[in-house]
């Protein structure tokens, strides 16, 4: 017969190879979901948006290969959407954001409003990228937001992790806003992610309300506000989530108060 000892030994080295093993996938899934060259080309219906007297088109690409001019843009439009809602911590926070756009993990889909629109939608990356960097100073005004997203890890559940949402305000409460994360949630669920996850300045309340009454994220776990009350009344942020599973439901969602 099998001393307990022995047993308990087993189990442990049994439940440590799991755990490894499980580590290891969901790496590989990171990594994967984070090289797909093209992430747009699986939501063709997505590459273009035409309501509400608003017409563009969205078009992919990386942190690292920012032209200069789309560099200038996007920390325009953060100045412009986002000194307000960060007040005085404004000067700080946008030295890291800065540093966060160019990261070589930063993925993008940038919205474009030109006349030429409807020849986007057989772009492939290559060309994507290329037009980014080569000829982005002739149509960067016709750029009207971005999204900045990463696929990461919180609390050992891959998420894809929603770093900017910027529009222009004269495209903004046109639906594209929605249109946007709604392309998002699809490119976490085909990419196998737990969940979608976003910070949000309490400040900012029309965003605070877009995401939490209209899209219907909740207040996350791993939010100031649910760690520890009284230290999540001093920050000035909440950490939201949408989840797509058992398990990162049970890691990332709390009981929400009615």
């Amino acid at each position: 017969m099998e001393s307990k000892g022995l047993s308990t030994n087993r189990e442990r080295r049994i439940n440590r190879k799991q755990i490894l093993e499980k580590k290891k996938a969901i790496d590989e899934l990171i990594k994967a979901a984070s090289s797909e060259k093209e992430p747009l080309c699986s939501f063709s219906p997505f590459r273009r948006y035409d309501k509400n007297g608003l017409s563009v088109y969205l078009e992919s690409g990386r942190g690292d290969k920012l032209s200069f001019p789309v560099k200038q843009y996007i920390q325009n439009l953060l100045k412009v959407n986002m000194e307000g809602p960060y007040g005085s911590e404004w000067s700080v926070e946008e030295k890291v954001k800065r540093r966060e756009m160019v990261a070589p993990e930063a993925r993008y889909i940038f919205v474009y409003e030109a006349s030429d629109a409807g020849q986007c939608e057989s772009l492939t990356m290559h060309s994507a990228e290329k037009r980014t960097s080569a000829s982005c100073l002739k149509h960067k005004e016709h750029m009207v937001g971005f999204v900045h997203y990463r696929f990461i890890l919180e609390e050992e559940v891959p998420v894809l992790y929603v770093y900017e949402l910027q529009l222009e305000p004269r495209v903004q409460g046109k639906g594209l806003g929605k249109f946007l994360m709604q392309l998002i949630e699809l490119i976490a669920e085909k990419n196998h992610m737990g969940a979608v996850v976003l910070t949000v300045q309490k400040a900012n309340t029309d965003a605070m309300n877009f995401y939490m009454n209209k899209l219907r994220y909740l207040i996350s776990t791993i939010s100031p506000s649910r760690v520890d009350p009284l230290i999540g009344h001093q920050k000035s942020y909440e950490i939201l989530c949408k989840t797509f599973n058992h398990e990162a439901k049970a890691v990332l969602e709390v009981c929400q108060e009615i």
